[in-house]
């Protein structure tokens, strides 16, 4: 499944590129999000309840950054497991464009893979709801990162 899309952000360029790299922001942003440490320079581990029609699972993962390209570009990846709900993994390649000295445009491009009971549930209804997951994410990621533009 790919989708992508563009959100624009009232902050710079470096501002948008800190808080992308910023795990407190990241787990704050990332729905039901319960953990995100830092293991590495470029690798965390994550928690991560959510509910895909009636299938409630916690995937626990890596998350890694990649390809980067300082503050124009990255790839973030995961791979999670969640038990008997099964697998996901997936990744995007996250753009960003000054539009002013103020505002960022974030682009996007997700692509993720399921398995395991999840994969039983239908490709709509996993579709629609990696695309909701993927909007709140980027839409909770330009308040925060606006506010603090604001604040500071």
């Amino acid at each position: 499944m790919q989708m992508n899309d563009s959100q624009r952000i009232p902050a710079s360029r470096e501002q948008v590129w800190a808080a992308l790299n910023d795990p407190a922001v990241l787990k704050q942003c990332i729905p039901g999000c319960q953990s995100l440490d830092v293991t590495a320079p470029n690798e965390m581990t994550a928690t991560v309840v959510f509910k895909v029609g009636p299938v409630k699972a916690t995937f626990s993962g890596k998350v890694t950054l990649s390809d980067l390209d300082p503050p124009n570009s990255y790839r973030i990846s995961g791979e999670g497991s969640g038990g008997v709900a099964g697998f996901a993994k997936g990744g995007a390649v996250v753009r960003l464009e000054s539009e002013s000295a103020e505002v960022t445009v974030l682009q996007y491009e997700v692509d993720a893979q399921i398995g395991g009971k999840l994969a039983q549930l239908g490709a709509r209804l996993i579709n629609s709801t990696a695309t909701k997951l993927a909007g709140e994410f980027f839409r909770s990621f330009a308040e925060v990162v606006s506010a603090k533009a604001e604040a500071g």
